[in-house]
């Protein structure tokens, strides 16, 4: 063995030899000219090198580059001692000489690249892939000096050889993994945050660092750059990495590497069936090197050929995603039996194909394909085209509930109630729809879930058995299975006064009486039942309750055979009661011709009195005609039914700002003040008045009451009391109860006490 080692060094002992002689030569200059030295003769001058001399003498190197012309990247001899206790090794002898022989080769790229002509990127070193001795790849990164793979700075640049150039480094750079690339090029800083994201049940580092020739090495990786995941964030609509689910980053992240297989790019062909490890993708070379997923999104491949001692890297400017979870309508087209659907919304006036693939979150009813058929046959349709665009739009929305997911649970959870559609109702309000979960899932009575939950990016699809038409008033009435009672007792007898009433389009405010206010109503002053649901209806107008205030409006029950219009009081100071009788339990349903309040108690028909004590504007009044005049029963008297003496009334009533503009008389002379305020047998509105002029009528005291018009500054008539006052304001007129009519007045009115 000592010959062979002998002859092993004699390459060595013969450079060093000549390197003596050349000094002697120099007239003793100890330094020598650079660029007449190769790169192996240099690497002997330097003793930091002895080390990297070694080593290529042990991998039988020096010859190769004493020939042609390279970039050595040269370990220090600290860098090797490192690189060997590292390893475990206890000496150069230690390492087999072919793993040396690849890293030393590892360090050496062909050609001359001073430290000014390197720039960040990847460059081929002598190094070989073993499956398919395809050159490895270095990464330079050159944005701070010069570092190699990431884990190796050049300390000492630009020594000169005449084949090339030597710069030293501080760390021998070991045959990189496709990790190791993605970990040294900031480009991939975001992927190799994903595939370290601590909830990860799969180790891609641990996997993809496997070394070549144990399974599942090699590899071939389609690294995503950081502006294809900042593209994927945007698309996807989340902040940051953290706001995708572990099995959806998972799922993903498995689509961009494949095992067993070390596929460079011209082994792609177009159409080719790549098999990842999260499913097929498709590769394409036609106008360049493309990836295209199963949504088909295409991926371009813009840097090939990143090997590593493990594999190899194609760079992609675009994530690769597994099968995406589709929208509304991406569901809707994906669904036979909702094709007609399909149609109708690309046929729709206003675009409804887009809105539906907004972000939503939507609820949707789809209408199955039998039901649109149904449809168009009860509307005397021959086709969805033979519908009026704007019609089909409205009657689509109002089957879209949005800004919210309601899954079947959530309605059954809630029982029955309303929701608001997409559709638009009377007064441009929100469509009100019905839902009532006490047999199967129901919509306005008439349409029912068949199929529930089919979740989408966007919100959730039930599919339904019927269209769901733009409810009138009566339809909602018919739907709710709570106002049952009402629907009897505007139908009973056959009667279709109200339910044609009711049906036609223009505005009405309906307050409706539940089924529990019907059980309770004993109808104590054997009122007409279609007056008393008269007063339950406000025509031309949809009052919703954010628009409701203190106030007066006139419903659609009369006074006697009169034209004039019952009032109807609404105080709006806790929730909403009417007359102070009926409190609107669920405010806003909206129909397509109007608005319904459900309200806890019937509203029978006003009287005078019924007016005074719900307003709290007369609660001074209402004390003066109790409390403090015990010995006269004015609640009686002025509750009166029409037709019946004293009734019909008409009453001046005073503010509570009135009576406290007075000190208030004893009972005997209050008495006759409040009967001063009343005409009775006369229900007189203002149409009734002199105008211009004088009206004037005996009070109950027995003194005349005259009223002028027009009246003075701000008051829309003057009344003059019994005691010749005549500065006297009315305020506010014709407030129309059943048994008579009130006119506010701002003065308390004096009868003349003298008589």
């Amino acid at each position: 063995m000592k010959p062979l080692n002998a002859l092993k060094k004699l390459p060595l002992i013969l450079i060093a030899m000549l390197l003596i002689v050349a000094c002697s030569n120099d007239d003793d200059n100890t330094t020598p000219v650079v660029g007449t030295l190769n790169i192996v003769e240099l690497a002997l001058t330097d003793s930091n090198l002895s080390n990297l001399v070694a080593a290529l003498q042990r991998a039988n190197l020096a010859t190769t580059l004493q020939s042609g012309t390279y970039t050595v990247f040269a370990p220090s001899n600290a860098a090797f001692e490192t690189f060997l206790s590292d390893k475990g090794f206890a000496s150069l002898n230690d390492v087999p000489v072919d793993v040396l022989t690849q890293v030393l080769l590892n360090h050496v790229i062909e050609g001359e690249f001073n430290s000014s002509s390197l720039s960040t990127g990847y460059n081929s070193t002598l190094a070989t892939e073993s499956s398919t001795s395809n050159k490895l790849s270095i990464y330079i990164d050159t944005s701070s000096g010069v570092k190699l793979n990431g884990i190796s700075d050049v300390s000492t640049p630009n020594l000169q050889a005449s084949n090339g150039v030597v710069h030293i480094v501080d760390k021998v750079i070991d045959l990189p993994t496709v990790v190791d690339f993605a970990l040294a090029d900031d480009t991939f800083s975001t992927l190799v945050a994903a595939l370290t994201r601590n909830d990860l049940t799969f180790d891609y580092v641990t996997t993809l660092s496997t070394p070549n020739g144990t399974a599942p090495a090699p590899f071939t990786v389609f690294a995503p750059t950081n502006d294809a995941f900042g593209d994927l964030l945007t698309e996807l609509g989340v902040a940051s990495l953290n706001d995708i689910d572990e099995p959806t980053l998972k799922a993903t992240l498995d689509l961009h590497a494949v095992a067993g297989a070390n596929v460079l790019a011209s082994a792609l062909t177009d159409n080719m069936p790549v098999t990842t490890l999260g499913g097929e993708i498709t590769a394409n070379v036609t106008g360049g090197a493309t990836l295209t997923d199963v949504n088909g999104r295409v991926s371009n491949i813009t840097v090939t050929d990143v090997q590593a001692a493990n594999g190899v890297i194609h760079v992609i400017n675009k994530v690769v995603l597994p099968q995406l979870p589709k929208n509304i309508v991406g569901v809707a087209l994906d669904t036979p039996e909702l094709s007609d659907l399909v149609a109708a919304l690309q046929a729709a006036d206003g675009d409804l194909v887009n809105v539906l693939s907004g972000a939503g979150p939507f609820t949707v009813l789809a209408p199955n394909n039998a039901a649109f058929t149904a449809f168009l046959s009860e509307n005397n349709f021959a086709t969805l085209g033979d519908v009026p665009t704007d019609v089909l739009a409205q009657v689509l929305l109002n089957h879209v509930i949005s800004g919210s997911t309601l899954m079947s649970t959530d309605l059954v959870g809630l029982g029955s109630g309303y929701a608001s559609t997409e559709a638009t109702g009377a007064g441009d309000n929100k469509m009100s729809i019905f839902f009532d979960t006490s047999s199967g899932v129901t919509f306005n009575g008439i349409s029912t879930v068949d199929t529930p939950n089919i979740e989408a990016t966007n919100g959730v699809i039930h599919i339904v058995d019927a269209v769901i038409g733009l409810p009138n008033i009566v339809d909602h009435a018919i739907a709710n299975p709570n106002l049952t009672s009402l629907v009897d007792a505007l139908t009973t007898g056959g009667n279709t006064t109200f339910t044609d009433l009711l049906s036609t389009p223009g505005d009405f405010t309906v307050f409706a009486p539940t089924n529990d206010a019907f059980t309770a109503f004993t109808n104590p002053n054997t009122n007409d039942l279609n007056d008393i649901l008269s007063n339950h209806v406000v025509a031309g107008a949809t009052a919703t309750s954010s628009g409701l205030t203190n106030s007066y409006v006139k419903t659609a029950a009369t006074f006697g055979a009169t034209s004039n219009n019952l009032s109807l009081y609404i105080n709006t100071d806790n929730g909403v009661t009417l007359n102070g009788m009926s409190t609107v339990a669920i405010p806003d349903i909206i129909a397509s011709n109007g608005v319904i309040h459900a309200v806890d108690a019937i509203i029978d028909i006003p009287t005078v009195v019924t007016f005074a004590t719900a307003d709290p504007t007369f609660s001074t009044l209402v004390d003066a005609l109790t409390t403090l005049t015990p010995a006269t029963d004015f609640v009686a008297t002025l509750s009166t039914a029409n037709g019946t003496a004293p009734a019909p009334f008409t009453v001046f009533a005073p503010t509570n700002d009135a009576f406290a503009a007075i000190t208030v008389p004893e009972e005997a002379t209050l008495t006759q003040v409040l009967l001063h305020h009343v005409i009775g047998g006369m229900n007189v509105t203002s149409g009734d008045l002199n105008n211009p002029g004088n009206t004037m009528a005996p009070s109950l005291e027995g003194d005349d009451l005259t009223i002028t018009l027009p009246g003075t500054g701000n008051n829309i008539a003057d009344l003059t009391d019994g005691s010749g006052n005549s500065d006297i304001g009315i305020i506010a007129v014709d407030v129309q109860a059943g048994n008579g009519v009130i006119h506010v007045i701002n003065k308390v009115a004096i009868p003349d006490l003298t008589n």
